[in-house]
């Protein structure tokens, strides 16, 4: 079976379906899905723009400093620029197929109203999607934030690094009846989506056409990613909902794939014991070859054996189970001015690329856009946004605040040091391991996620407000577009690495 090489010239002909080991479309030709996560976006991330800690504590301190009037303003400009039709076109330029969208359930509902859905959420969510349809791009849809938190990490938007999530069963059932919605929303083959007519009205998308004779692309969906890197310290209630998720979810929607992750952050499928039918198992591979304060690859057989190695681990589960498996997330960072390193990290990131394309691994890069760390585009340093923010961005990158790749200078070490110091000598080493994720995260690790990533974080993001105060809607409207497609920098080392691996699968 020949892999389907996917353009814009080679339209998507059907919703796509798990057939043994591969994902297959309407025609059995194999599909290996190939693309990136348009993380910071619906689904804000403290390193991808700059603020610290949770999202909803970012958004709570600008909307102190800007009131609510601009605050709706700024955020919506910052939604409509980060992804336009020029985002699509250039990533379908380089051959790729897929983008996994991550978005936060607050876009969808209110803590204070759960269950009554918001209309605004679905537009910024429809007009993403319609912008990648146009582009003959399929979607992956991934809830990365659910009420209390899925995991213990920033990304989970709880502000806290306790999973509240698999605590409580209304957390649950309002995860089940949200997807529900979307499942709703989305459901049937894509040229006859009930969401078409949606993704073409006139008043949500200016300029796509004339009241009669629209140009509507209809929705490419390749499936539903329920929850981002769950971490349920039981490794039972995930199983429990993801059974129960599918049950639900296929009374609305029998056809789309369901992208199931594993548990502890997508890297543990030990307690799996059964299949769902039509679902892609998914893990994620970082390497920390790829990140400061490690080991850089220099491409010894010893370092390829560890990845493979760390690679087979992760996927034994769908390797017995002969299921297809998908990459939801991977990739080193990058440095601003260390072309040597970067080197090093681009040499990681296509080696890792050779593993998949054994067997036909889809993969979905972490990630598209964001202020130079990690992106394939990036807001360059002469942006208004770096114009406004780096001093404090200088002052964050000093204090440590973000575990994304932070790398420990002497001064935080100084700071840090004593206090994991003095736990260390009260808490008798039996019990320095007792606390989920471990060994994952030692109790040094929980210490850091309590103390800087979370509680300082939250104070520092009332400074990175106050940047914003008395700006004029113009200014605002100015730095939400340093994220414009035609005002970033594409990294283009590893583009180009992307461009090839995905020019080599469509000609396989």
């Amino acid at each position: 079976m020949s892999a389907v090489a996917m353009s814009s010239k080679s339209p998507i002909s059907s919703i796509l379906k798990v057939s043994g080991t591969d994902i297959v479309d309407g025609n059995g030709a194999r599909v290996v899905l190939k693309g990136a996560g348009l993380g910071g976006h619906m689904n804000m991330e403290n390193f991808i723009t700059g603020f610290c800690g949770s999202e909803h504590q970012h958004r709570k301190a600008m909307l102190e400093v800007l009131g609510e009037e601009k605050y709706e303003f700024f955020f919506d400009k910052f939604l409509e620029y980060f992804f336009t039709a020029a985002d699509a076109e250039y990533f379908a330029s380089l051959g790729l197929n897929c983008v996994r969208i991550p978005f936060n359930y607050r876009h969808f509902e209110s803590d204070a109203n759960p269950g009554v859905y918001l209309e605004k959420g679905f537009q910024a969510l429809d007009r993403i999607i319609q912008h990648c349809s146009a582009a003959n791009l399929y979607v992956i849809l991934d809830l990365h934030a659910v009420p209390g938190g899925q995991n213990q990490d920033w990304h989970s938007d709880s502000g806290l690094n306790i999973a509240l999530f698999w605590q409580f069963k209304e957390f649950q059932e309002r995860v089940i009846k949200l997807w529900e919605e979307i499942a709703r929303r989305y459901k049937g083959n894509p040229f006859v989506s009930t969401v078409s007519s949606f993704l073409c009205r006139k008043e949500i998308f200016q300029g796509t056409g004339e009241e009669k004779g629209l140009t509507c692309f209809p929705p490419q969906i390749a499936g539903y990613n329920p929850v981002n890197e769950p971490a349920d310290p039981e490794h039972k209630n995930l199983i429990a909902f993801y059974n129960t998720f599918s049950t639900r979810i296929r009374a609305i929607d029998p056809d789309h794939i369901l992208f199931l992750e594993g548990n502890t952050y997508a890297m543990d499928f030990r307690r799996f014991d059964t299949v769902i039918p039509n679902a892609v198992y998914a893990m994620h591979d970082y390497s920390f070859f790829g990140f400061p304060g490690f080991e850089q690859f220099t491409g010894t057989a010893a370092q390829k054996e560890k990845l493979r190695h760390q690679f087979e681990r992760k996927v034994e589960f769908m390797r017995e189970r002969k299921v297809p498996i998908w990459n939801g997330e991977f990739g080193p960072v990058y440095e601003r001015n260390d072309e040597v390193t970067n080197a090093k990290r681009y040499a990681l990131l296509g080696e890792q690329l050779n593993i998949y394309a054994e067997t036909n691994v889809s993969w979905s890069i972490w990630l598209y856009k964001d202020i130079g760390y990690q992106g394939m585009l990036y807001v360059p340093p002469t942006s208004a946004w770096h114009q406004l923010l780096q001093p404090f961005l200088e002052k964050k990158a000093a204090t440590g605040v973000d575990f994304w790749g932070r790398n420990d200078t002497e001064a935080t070490k100084a700071v840090y040091e004593p206090i994991k110091q003095h736990f260390k000598e009260v808490v008798p080493e039996k019990f320095w391991n007792k606390r989920y994720p471990s060994p994952l995260w030692d109790m040094a690790r929980h210490i850091d996620r309590a103390v800087r990533e979370n509680l300082l974080s939250e104070y520092m993001n009332y400074e990175m407000a106050s940047y914003f105060e008395g700006k004029t809607l113009a200014e605002l409207d100015e730095l939400a577009a340093s994220f414009k497609f035609e005002n970033c920098v594409q990294r283009t080392d590893l583009n180009s690495i992307l461009q090839s691996d995905a020019t080599k699968s469509a000609k396989s």
